[in-house]
């Protein structure tokens, strides 16, 4: 397909391929997503630390809130090109130059449904005004990318005419896009090996077929060389293109680089937490599973040669790799997960812990480090004594400020910490820190809840993961209460992670 069809380049010979973020315009479009200021910077900085080139920071046309936002990320003096994305009206690329972005995306219709009749005009005449608006916005100095609305649905002829004719009148690229996630990897070859002919083209697409990764790659043999989409494939309907997807299959696939990689995962946790939208456990380079192993003939071959099991290595993507316990843990996997947490054990042990552990996962419950080492203990006659325990908890929310005060034993010294928050588990959370005080010095990792009963009074399951300098420990605790699920998880996590230390916690002042 690269290369074999006369109408492609082998992917190894590609040289530059540039990434064009839209996460901040068409990733903010995902129902249920909205993004502030200080969102909106924050993502912005990590995109240009992972060397994306060019950041679609919003619409300037949506409001004044929006525009003062694009003026920020502008303001932000970053190494990528910042752009708008305007409509095909003049007062559009007005609204982006208030804003002092370096550029505009600026899309026009290409299909018949498009022209006729969402536009309601002729395709002469929208090849007309494509070609003064090109022209306007170069002359208020912009970076003029032209995007063909629906291009994966328009008659070629034309869209060659009216990207063309944007080229000629001083577009610096043209843009085919696959709005509807229409195309098939023929359609996408068709397209835009056709328009790579007349100047520098770049491809948007889609996920509705789940072939956006694949037209993305069709694309650039075609002749693109740069590739719109969003971090974590976020978007209207099934997404855009996941940007970290099509540069893991460059990079590992072909030996072309785009973005920084090792920052792959920090930016995909970042926008899952501002966007609200979670990452998928099997999501490929960033889900949670990409490289986790519990099976034990996957666990066993793994320790032996970290390529076993893996196409590349996890550290590529800022990733760790992890061994996970349950049914289908093995003895090497269980061994392996001791010595992380410097148990000792004998053979026979050994086997009583893999036993115990397989029997919990038998029950489909997911077997942490706190469940681990609490069947260590028993299992080796070692008597636990908790350095950190939860006495009480108390959490306020309805009000303007959500408060909390929780009563910790500390090392046997009782400590009674109150704090505010966003909502009364992280105000709970916030007091439970403060009390452990400074000197603990761990780390809030992960943090997700499940739901395990139905109802008003249903139970639920909170799992954290909290690391302490080298030290990472994944603890569970179930209550009607999320609040109480929450604290009581942190503080076994906190217990854990201090257990094997001599030092005292000195409370703060």
């Amino acid at each position: 397909m690269f290369g074999d069809h006369p109408a492609t380049r082998p992917l190894e010979e590609v040289g530059e391929v540039q990434f064009l973020d839209t996460t901040l315009r068409d990733g903010e479009q995902a129902p249920g997503v909205s993004l502030t200021p200080d969102d909106k910077a924050d993502i912005a900085r990590k995109l240009d630390e992972a060397r994306i080139d060019v950041i679609e920071a919003g619409s300037a046309c949506t409001g004044p809130g929006e525009r003062e936002t694009i003026s920020r990320v502008a303001g932000l003096d970053l190494d990528a090109t910042v752009t708008s994305f305007c409509r095909g009206i003049q007062r559009d690329i007005d609204l982006a130059v208030e804003c002092d972005v370096d550029g505009v995306n600026l899309v026009v219709p290409a299909s018949d449904r498009h022209v006729e009749g969402k536009v309601g005009t002729s395709k002469a005449e929208n090849v007309r005004n494509t070609v003064e608006l090109v022209e306007y916005a170069k002359s208020q100095g912009l970076w003029v990318e032209v995007i063909g609305e629906d291009g994966s649905r328009a008659d070629v002829e034309y869209l060659e005419e009216l990207l063309g004719a944007a080229l000629d009148a001083g577009a610096d690229r043209i843009c085919w896009a696959d709005t509807v996630g229409h195309a098939t990897p023929d359609r996408a070859l068709e397209c835009v090996s056709r328009l790579s002919e007349l100047g520098p083209v770049s491809t948007h697409t889609h996920d509705d077929l789940g072939m956006a990764v694949t037209n993305a790659l069709v694309s650039v043999a075609a002749g693109a060389d740069l590739v719109h989409g969003t971090i974590n494939g976020i978007g209207e309907r099934a997404g855009n293109v996941a940007l970290e997807e099509v540069a893991i299959a460059l990079s590992h696939g072909y030996g072309v680089e785009t973005m920084e990689l090792t920052e792959a995962y920090d930016l995909a946790e970042l926008i899952a937490s501002r966007t609200g939208i979670p990452l998928a456990p099997n999501k490929a380079v960033v889900g949670q599973n990409a490289f986790t192993h519990e099976s034990g003939i996957h666990t066993d071959g793994t320790l032996k040669d970290d390529a076993m099991y893996e196409p590349y290595p996890p550290e590529k993507v800022g990733r760790e790799r992890r061994l996970a316990l349950g049914k289908h843990a093995g003895r090497a996997g269980v061994q392996a997960a001791l010595d992380e947490h410097n148990v000792s054990v004998t053979d026979e042990q050994l086997s009583d812990i893999v036993a115990r552990v397989k029997e919990i996962g038998d029950r489909g419950k997911r077997v942490t480090d706190a469940d681990l080492l609490t069947i260590a203990d028993e299992v080796t006659g070692k008597e636990k004594d908790r350095r950190v325990d939860l006495l009480g908890l108390t959490a306020v929310s309805g009000s303007d400020t959500p408060t909390a005060s929780v009563r910790l034993s500390v090392d046997g010294e009782e400590r009674k910490e109150a704090a505010v928050g966003s909502g009364p588990v992280d105000a709970a959370m916030n007091a439970a820190q403060t009390a452990l005080s400074h000197t603990a010095d761990a780390s809030l990792e992960h943090y997700h809840v499940d739901a395990i009963t139905g109802g008003t009074d249903a139970m639920v399951t909170v799992e954290i993961e909290m690391a302490r300098g080298d030290d990472s420990v994944a603890v569970s605790a179930s209550d009607s209460d999320i609040t109480r699920a929450s604290v009581r998880a942190m503080v076994d996590a906190m217990d854990r992670l201090i257990s094997d230390e001599g030092e005292t916690l000195v409370a703060d002042d």
